[in-house]
């Protein structure tokens, strides 16, 4: 039976790339997104804003109809946020934490019965170097990335044994475009900083995402896997 898989935020960035890949590796995708096209033949694109809490449920529904079952669901869709800790505007706040922490954990409660229904599923969420270390400006930012951590750890240990793994992958900077306004003389620094002396590429998270997906790596679960060039 032909693989599946789910990825919120496909239309760019590291979302695209993760769809692209997976599609190149035989399996039937669906991209979610706010906006369309996702230019990529062969995905199944759905339009949603997930940030609007009240439409998961509609959104469960229409996957499970395209889809059948799920076997790996990917959590990339964010937004960042910068600025002081007591300056973000209030409306902003509520759909930073919307869009990044609370709507994976909600997709994820009413995608999970059909997972443990059939005794399979693999649950990646793309979180942050920021939900690790913690970020000035982005202290928003930085507690929604370390709750999806915290969010696979404890999810891990309550549905291994129904054959279900939970993972993370934490990006450092990465080429895209919530990185494009950070400026070059930003960027410079940070590549500066990495021990590899360059930034990540979207394609780099997708293939680390490939692997958690696949069963090469079926005895991996609860973990945070780091994707950051070697920060120094």
């Amino acid at each position: 039976m032909q693989k599946t898989a789910l990825v919120t935020g496909a239309s760019r960035g590291i979302g695209h790339a993760v769809a692209k890949l997976l599609l190149s590796e035989h399996y039937r995708v669906m991209g979610i997104s706010r906006t369309l096209p996702m230019n990529l033949p062969d995905l199944i694109p759905l339009s949603a804003d997930l940030s609007d809490l009240e439409q998961l449920p509609q959104v469960a529904d229409e996957v499970l109809n395209a889809l059948g079952h799920i076997d790996v669901l990917v959590h990339n869709a964010g937004i960042s946020c910068h600025g002081l800790f007591q300056e973000i505007p209030e409306k902003k706040l509520q759909k930073l934490y919307a869009l990044n922490l609370a709507a994976p954990i909600q997709l994820t409660r009413l995608l999970l019965p059909s997972m443990l229904q059939r005794h399979k599923g693999n649950i990646i969420c793309i979180s942050s170097i920021w939900g690790e270390t913690g970020a000035s400006c982005e202290v928003d930012y930085s507690v929604t990335k370390g709750g999806l951590i915290a969010f696979v750890k404890g999810l891990a240990k309550e549905v291994g044994l129904s054959g279900i793994r939970v993972n993370a992958v934490s990006p450092g900077t990465i080429c895209t475009d919530m990185t494009i306004p950070l400026g070059a003389e930003t960027l410079k620094t940070l590549t500066d900083e990495t021990a590899l002396g360059r930034l990540g590429t979207a394609m780099d998270v997708a293939q680390l995402v490939s692997f958690l997906a696949s069963d090469q790596s079926d005895y991996i679960t609860g973990q945070n896997i780091s994707i950051n060039g070697g920060v120094i």
